[in-house]
């Protein structure tokens, strides 16, 4: 019996006795209803492949889809690909793909769309994973048009894992072959193979996304429509799920202060289930290339000068743990044995001075992180910090889009940003700070300009490593190395709380959370 014969009954079985984390069969579904939720802020785009932000993802992972998806555990589901297979050397991983799905234009998807995707648009385009591509594939084939094989250079442990949708999305190679990718006029009106089309886009008002009627799963959608509205004031979007006019709250849609007051309303649920793959993490980003923080003695007086406790437990309200590293400790490989460094504004002085650099000599350019009242209040709190060691400290506002820009154009002296784990360090966390992902125009990459040619080993030779044991020794090792550098500031670990209406059926099923692809989300009828 083929391994993919096997893989399709072993999945029957499980729908048989109810034990995966995604919905089988539309039994007691019913279908109809327009889901209402809240996107926020507006993302500048839509087209996956192009921009990950939290709200693109949101939103585009209904339209477009990877081959696989995740369970709670990590482990591999079924998405575009139907079953795969890995050779014994672990260097070919071969994906069969499922039948009679076509792109939003009635397009056929085939195994050619699949090699495109992998080895030309996101080998070029995605800031994630290019690296991975980059360093690891050797070749993407498709021997027949349901049937695509990917031979890598070396052994790549979390291969496997990196074929969710907003890390590898599938494009539609009749539409971006031979174009420019950024500027394609598709990006304004986004076709993917998903369970929802892309129907409309009033900006500053709502996002509209529309039933696939030739989805490939037979009888799915159940929604008619996902409305997205964008509504700019977090205490105005806490209103609108309290009157119901909004169904569905996602984590950062309104203030940590008012979650607690949200869960207790009548018919309310909530979970912090599905956000197991991402393990979100927010750090500082240091523009590491000039004075002031290109000296360590610098970045080092400002992690001691923040007492990221009291951002913990006062900003977010206590909807997270202060993080000790660049690896969540949700993440494989987490090792807590890394240097402290305490809240203590005396030693953030005395390494100011053993730095000789005068930090107030010009002020420093804090770009504003527009996720929120929360992360106002952290600009306003980081830039007080920093005053009370001698720097002088200019707040500099932005949207969604500025931002993004700026800091993939390296146009900061400091800013923050928190970036999603993805089950493994080589995935989530290597981006950032290998030289190699010096990269303009992403800010998800190793923006502060760090270098550190031993790191650049570790993290090569971790990734290749097949024992965990030893990929644990080396990733303990990095940890150690990113802590006492400050390659980034490490501040908080996010806990997101995700809340709904009771009628709303099958909202978190997986391990990515609100960015699956809905297909089995229903709206119970009274």
């Amino acid at each position: 019996m083929s391994p993919f014969r096997k893989f399709s009954i072993r999945i029957s079985a499980l729908c048989a006795m109810g034990l995966m984390g995604v919905t089988c069969a539309a039994q007691a579904q019913t279908a109809g209803g327009v889901l209402t939720a809240i996107v926020q802020p507006e993302p500048p785009m839509l087209m996956l492949g192009l921009n990950q932000q939290g709200p693109t993802q949101y939103v585009a992972s209904k339209i477009y889809q990877g081959l696989l998806t995740y369970d709670a555990q990590l482990k591999p589901l079924p998405s575009l690909a139907k079953a795969w297979n890995i050779s014994p050397d672990n260097l070919t991983y071969t994906f069969e793909l499922q039948p009679g799905v076509k792109w939003h234009d009635g397009k056929p998807f085939t195994a050619a769309d699949v090699v495109f995707s992998v080895d030309k648009f996101l080998r070029e385009m995605h800031p994630r994973a290019r690296p991975v591509i980059n360093k690891y594939l050797e070749s993407a084939k498709a021997p027949s048009p349901t049937t695509v094989e990917f031979k890598l250079k070396e052994p790549f442990s979390p291969f496997l894992s990196a074929f969710v949708v907003d890390n590898m999305p599938m494009v539609p190679k009749h539409i971006y072959e031979g174009t420019d990718f950024r500027t394609n006029p598709a990006n304004q009106t986004p076709i993917g193979t998903g369970p929802f089309k892309f129907k409309e886009w009033k900006k500053g008002s709502h996002i509209v996304l529309t039933k696939n009627p030739d989805y490939w799963k037979k009888g799915q959608p159940y929604l008619d429509e996902i409305v997205f509205r964008v509504i700019p004031d977090a205490a105005s979007r806490a209103v609108a799920f309290e009157k119901g006019d909004v169904q569905v709250l996602r984590g950062g849609d309104v203030d940590n202060v008012d979650i607690k007051r949200l869960k207790a309303l009548p018919g309310v649920e909530s979970t912090t289930k599905g956000w197991e793959m991402y393990g979100p993490l927010a750090f500082m980003i240091f523009n590491e290339r000039k004075p002031p923080f290109d000296n360590v003695k610098v970045r080092q007086a400002v992690m001691h000068a923040m007492n990221r406790k009291f951002i913990v437990d006062n900003i977010l309200f206590g909807m997270g743990k202060v993080a000790t590293g660049p690896i969540a400790s949700s993440t494989m490989f987490y090792d807590k044995n890394v240097p402290n460094f305490e809240f203590n504004l005396k030693k953030a002085r005395a390494l100011i001075a053993e730095s000789g650099v005068n930090v107030g000599a010009t002020p420093v350019k804090l770009v504003a992180f527009p996720y929120g009242s929360s992360w106002d209040r952290l600009g306003e709190y980081t830039k007080q910090s920093l005053e009370q060691i001698g720097f002088k400290v200019d707040l500099v506002a932005t949207d969604a889009g500025g931002w993004a820009k700026r800091t993939g154009d390296f146009d900061f002296d400091l800013t923050f940003n928190f970036t999603y784990q993805f089950g493994d360090p080589a995935l989530g966390v290597a981006r950032h700070f290998m030289s190699t992902n010096i990269i303009k125009g992403s800010p998800f990459v190793n923006n502060q300009g760090y270098v550190n040619k031993k790191v650049d080993e570790l993290f090569t030779t971790a990734a290749a490593a097949r024992q965990p044991d030893l990929r644990q020794k080396l990733y303990s090792e990095l940890q150690q190395i990113l802590v006492q550098d400050v390659a980034l500031g490490y501040l908080f670990e996010l806990e997101y709380a995700t809340l709904s209406r009771g009628n709303v059926k099958n909202l978190v099923t997986t391990g990515i959370g609100l960015n699956e692809s809905f297909d089995s989300v229903y709206i119970q009828k009274k």
